[in-house]
């Protein structure tokens, strides 16, 4: 079934404009304005406080401003023909059909585009529906295959209240609580029918049926499908299906994966979408694969084993966990009270519908597994860096006892970061001088990164520190408002203006707070701890970020620790800060204004980890334990001296986790002291540190050639979307007309 607007969201916005500025609304209503700098500030400058408060979302800023305030700039001819110059880029984006892929990949068309399942999405903040890495690396994906012309589509879920709010309290705990997401003051269209009617369909959930609507957000030339049970002819239960983010026991999880998985698919056929591909980012959206089977059985007449193979051949999965307690799994009971009348449809008995979920077959205790089902039926399996792979293989050998460890067919490709989203304006206007106007299309090549040799270290100096000017006020301005939200006393909130120093080495920690991250191992040695961080000659100070899961209470406990260290060494309390709530806004300013970006999980745990590779992108360095990409990151000399960043311990292969802990916790103070601090505050008579410099273009030269999304979109591409595709993404993208961002 095909489907028809009656009247857009695009149309209604604009008919609250002044004719002059109705093109805003088009472009408000395509997050393609997210990783355009230009087009952010032309919203900014509408009403910069009323930009704040409605949280970057341009299309409640339109509906929000005065229109006296918006006839106002059409009078600015400055402004009106910034507009018109912005939408014709957005025009020549939107609509070219000479893209990389259509060049090296014409057999992925938009007839059949790949539909990538995932169950976050991390776009940008006004769309908070995601909690963390997974999230923000589908939204890179979506926007790098945006850029490169890939026809693809996303399919998520659209909560209601997304991914919880953090506060702490008093004592430095964490407390969640959550708001609602005002979907129709959002960058989002609900999908209509001809009539207008919303464009639903049915799903049968818990012996219920469910109706479904569906929500569509534009990403440049990539369309994300959102599904919604909010409806008011739903149980009030089903319509909490799409309330909350990795929210509820297990069975509302399985309830969300089922509408995830199977209600993905029939949102797609309900939509006209025939995809080539059905691409699993993760195992929550592993039902899918169950309703391709299905479809292909009511279609063909065929039995479930017969249209076996047709479907791996277009299903493809990425896993991203690499222990096995992260991987969802569901109990035989769970799967009987879902999916009883459901394995009927399969042509399968109980036993043959739940061997799909079992590691090992013919164990009557086994659980039903989401990885599991998805590496039966798909093609083709791949971790998020080369260290990953090598994990999965080993973790999931039980699945193939007749190949060596080697053999399990599970491959890597390495995530990255799509650069035009996290790195800072004011580093990519210098990269516009220095490396070409198109250093982002040809951020792959690593030709195109060694012209930062030519930027002088007085001018790449000078725009760090902006940044980090830039984030300590950020820090400053959101701890002085949870002091007063907490209602502390005057003098607290005013010493807000003391904290942080724009002139001490400042390095950064912002993650999820799960134990095995170990947000509080640079305070393992208290003592030791306050001796560098109360260095009056050399200060060092860190800040912190980052939300522990509602259930997870060593990670609440961990953050405590950290607030409770802080505030018993009166000597560091200016050194040391915590910003609450940790979104993608705060996650920029971090990215782009730290000197250093500490990342130190026990090891092997880090998949692969995206937040040190964006801090590259704005010539920050790593200092992290070799695990996830930096295994693959990290460089020394001839002599074993660093090169572009540092090394955190080294592996002691023991299962005593306070030994490893403490080899870690020991490296990390002697890298500190020994190295990163000293090399820092070695300064010439101008107090530039051309040591730490050739550093930051190091890391800049040899990390942002490789991790980032372009080059991984073109991994994709050439071994798993289209296997065989043969292309060398950095020399087809030198042949690129550099227009309108490929």
């Amino acid at each position: 079934m095909t489907h028809t607007m009656t009247a857009t969201s695009a149309n209604r916005l604009s008919a609250k404009l002044p004719s002059s500025l109705s093109r805003l609304a088009d472009i408000a209503l395509n997050y393609w304005w997210c990783w355009t700098p230009d087009m952010i500030s032309l919203f900014q400058t509408i009403s910069p406080d009323e930009w704040e408060r409605c949280g970057h979302n341009p299309v409640a800023l339109l509906e929000t401003v005065s229109y006296e305030r918006l006839t106002q700039l059409t009078c600015d001819p400055q402004y009106t023909g910034r507009l018109e110059v912005l939408a014709d880029q957005f025009d020549r984006y939107t609509t070219s059909d000479s893209t990389w892929s259509s060049r090296v990949a014409p057999q992925i068309t938009s007839e059949h585009p790949i539909a990538y399942f995932c169950a976050e999405f991390g776009i940008h903040e006004s769309l908070p529906i995601y909690s963390g890495g997974l999230g923000i690396l589908a939204g890179d994906h979506l926007k790098s295959a945006s850029d490169l012309g890939v026809p693809l589509i996303g399919v998520g879920l659209l909560y209601r209240q997304g991914y919880f709010h953090q506060r702490l309290n008093r004592s430095g705990w964490q407390e969640d609580y959550y708001t609602d997401n005002p979907f129709e003051r959002m960058p989002l269209e609900l999908q209509t029918d001809e009539a207008g009617r919303p464009l639903t369909f049915e799903l049968h959930v818990r012996h219920r049926s469910v109706t479904i609507q569906i929500w569509k957000a534009q990403v440049g030339r990539v369309n994300l499908y959102l599904l919604d049970t909010d409806r008011e002819d739903n149980d009030p239960i089903d319509r909490w299906l799409t309330g909350h983010l990795y929210g509820g026991n297990q069975e509302t999880r399985i309830a969300q994966e089922i509408v995830l998985g199977v209600g993905g698919v029939r949102a797609l056929q309900t939509l006209g979408l025939e995809p080539s591909v059905y691409h699993l980012n993760e195992g929550h959206a592993a039902f899918c694969l169950l309703e391709v089977c299905r479809l292909d059985i009511e279609k063909t007449g065929k039995s479930f084993y017969d249209v076996e193979k047709a479907v791996r051949d277009r299903c493809v999965f990425t896993t991203h966990t690499p222990v096995p307690a992260g991987h969802d799994v569901f109990s035989a009971d769970l799967m009987d009270s879902f999916f009883a009348n459901y394995w009927d449809q399969l042509g399968l008995s109980r036993e043959q519908f739940l061997a799909l979920g079992a590691r090992r077959l013919g164990d009557p205790w086994e659980p039903f597994g989401m990885t599991v089902l998805a590496l039966r039926l798909c093609r083709s399996a791949n971790g998020v860096s080369e260290l990953h792979g090598k994990v999965s293989r080993k973790m999931w050998t039980v699945m193939y006892p007749d190949k060596s460890e080697d053999a399990v067919p599970i491959g890597y490709i390495t995530n990255g970061v799509h650069a035009a989203t996290w790195a800072a304006p004011l580093m990519q206007d210098l990269y516009s001088q220095y490396l070409g106007d198109d250093w982002a299309t040809q951020a792959v090549d690593p030709a195109t990164w060694a012209n930062v040799d030519h930027i002088p270290d007085e001018e790449l100096w000078k725009r760090h520190q902006i940044l980090k000017q830039r984030l300590i006020a950020h820090t400053r301005y959101k701890i002085r408002q949870a002091r007063q939200q907490r209602g502390e006393d005057g003098s607290t909130i005013e010493a807000t203006e003391r904290l942080l120093d724009p002139t001490s080495l400042t390095i950064g920690f912002a993650r999820r707070f799960s134990p095995y991250k170990r947000g509080d191992l640079l305070l393992r040695d208290a003592e030791r701890a306050l001796k560098i961080f109360s260095n009056q000659e050399r200060p060092v100070q860190i800040i912190f970020s980052g939300k522990a899961h509602p259930r997870d209470e060593e990670g609440k406990r961990i953050i405590q620790r950290v607030i409770e260290w802080c505030r018993n060494h009166g000597s560091v309390n200016d050194r040391v800060a915590f910003i609450e709530d940790y979104d993608m806004h705060t996650a920029r300013k971090l990215v782009q204004g730290v000197d250093v970006w500490l990342n130190n999980p026990r090891r092997p745990l880090e998949a692969s980890g995206t937040s040190g590779q964006k801090v590259c992108f704005n010539g920050g360095l790593n200092c992290s334990v070799l695990d996830g990409w930096w295994c693959e990151g990290y460089q020394e000399d001839a002599n074993g001296k660093a090169l572009n960043g540092w090394a955190i311990g080294e592996d002691a292969n023991t299962s005593d986790q306070a030994l490893q802990d403490r080899i870690d916790s020991e490296s990390l103070y002697r890298l500190l002291e020994e190295d990163i601090v000293p090399l820092y505050y070695d300064r010439d008579a101008d107090g530039i540190p051309h040591g730490w410099i050739r550093m930051m273009k190091g890391s800049l030269k040899t990390n942002c050639p490789a991790f980032n999304t372009h080059r991984m979109i073109a991994d994709y591409v050439a071994q798993v979307y289209a296997p065989g595709t043969q292309t060398s993404l950095a020399v087809t993208l030198a042949k690129v007309p550099q227009q309108n961002s490929l």
